[in-house]
């Protein structure tokens, strides 16, 4: 099992900048390629970013690309989604997730989720 808890949700305005946290606990952090999901009220699931077991490569959704950053810290079992430029249909419920597939771009992908913080993003 691995337990993800998501954090650094919150509200911000247009342009302005969010850091999304997601500890892990439970088996081996660096056994798994991470990834970070969003999903509005009302709507399906979107990829956001992943990032393999050794950080040392990503994939970005297109809304995302050049404005996020994921970044993982193995040592302490901790990824991070840096979010810059935010636009209001950036805001979302925001998941971090485990996977030990290659195929990081769909949700089925991911074997455990974090329970989501909200980012709120204000015109």
């Amino acid at each position: 099992q691995v337990q993800l808890v998501e954090s650094g949700g919150g509200l911000v305005q247009t342009g302005g900048s969010l850091r999304l946290s997601c500890a892990a606990s439970g088996r081996t952090f660096s056994n798994y390629a991470m990834g970070w999901f969003r999903q509005p009220p009302g709507k399906e699931r979107e990829f956001v970013a992943a990032i393999s077991w050794s950080g040392g490569s990503a994939d970005y959704g297109d809304s995302v690309k050049g404005r996020f950053t994921i970044s993982r810290d193995n040592a302490k079992s901790t990824v991070y989604l840096q979010m810059n430029s935010l636009k209001p249909e950036d805001a979302a419920t925001y998941y971090c997730a485990a996977t030990q597939s290659y195929i990081w771009r769909r949700p089925t992908s991911y074997k455990y989720w974090g329970q989501g913080t909200q980012v709120t993003v204000s015109s």
